[in-house]
């Protein structure tokens, strides 16, 4: 695989990436999914930005983005850091800007997985038969939601940490799960996340509620979670910990959402 994309150092495996990203000098390699070919003609075209930095994609020497299964992209400087919420949500709006032209991917409608499928449940595009306790949880956000008349673009579906900074340089954006949605509902997944998991206080909520139907985007945001969490793992995720994270980013959610 290393001579497919005319690397010679000795590959490291690095943090993150379900264990499957390694470093050959200074390119990463990473197993490719069905979307790999579609990002890496995205991302080498994307024109340079001063808000924000992505990866360029490398070619294996037979001119393709995937070898044997893999795909390999160029190091980029820097680390996440998942208390700069702030600077994450503007680097990703940025970027959403920057993609905002581009046509719905075919995959979209292919993809099944817990994450596709969760989505789709909370545009209610899918129904779920769900554990107990999910459904416990999610019935006020279900009672809660409403139609929303937003325009859906390409999205970065997991932004909190996968946000890079380093010193002098734009934050980066490094592995894009790619979902059909309006930009808000990327910001309301990654104020939700920040709530939930990273310690963030309900003031980011206040700060991003500018955003277009920002109490509907958060109702999907966490119910898209909450579902694939339940899709994923089942009854067993809701352990005591698990709910008492959603609780009160499901409290303000209902408050913001009409």
């Amino acid at each position: 695989m290393l001579d497919a994309y005319g690397l010679t150092e000795l590959p490291v495996r690095l943090a993150g990436g379900q264990g499957e990203t390694w470093r050959s000098g200074a390119v990463v390699l990473k197993r490719a999914d069905a979307e790999a070919g579609w990002r890496a003609e995205v991302l080498s075209a994307l024109p340079e930005s001063e808000d924000f930095r992505v990866a360029r994609p490398v070619r294996a020497r037979d001119g393709e983005w995937v070898a044997f299964g893999w795909e390999a992209s160029e190091l980029l400087v820097g680390a996440t850091d998942v208390r700069r919420q702030d600077e994450v949500l503007t680097a990703g709006a940025a970027f959403h800007e920057a993609v905002s032209g581009l046509p719905r991917p075919d995959f979209i409608d292919t993809r099944h997985d817990p994450w596709a499928d969760g989505d789709r449940v909370a545009w209610r595009e899918q129904s779920v038969d769900g554990s107990p306790a999910y459904v416990e949880l999610v019935r006020p956000l279900v009672a809660a939601w409403r139609p929303v008349e937003l325009v859906a673009q390409v999205v970065h579906g997991d932004l909190p940490g996968n946000v890079m900074f380093a010193d002098g340089l734009p934050p980066a954006i490094i592995d894009w799960p790619v979902y059909w949605r309006p930009p808000s509902w990327a910001a309301a997944v990654a104020v939700a996340d920040a709530l939930c998991w990273y310690g963030a206080e309900p003031e980011l909520a206040a700060r991003w509620a500018h955003l277009p139907e920002w109490g509907q985007m958060l109702v999907r945001a966490l119910i898209y979670r909450m579902t694939t969490d339940d899709l994923a793992n089942g009854a067993e995720t809701w352990t005591t910990t698990r709910r008492s994270a959603y609780a009160p980013v499901i409290d303000l959610a209902l408050s913001c959402s009409g």
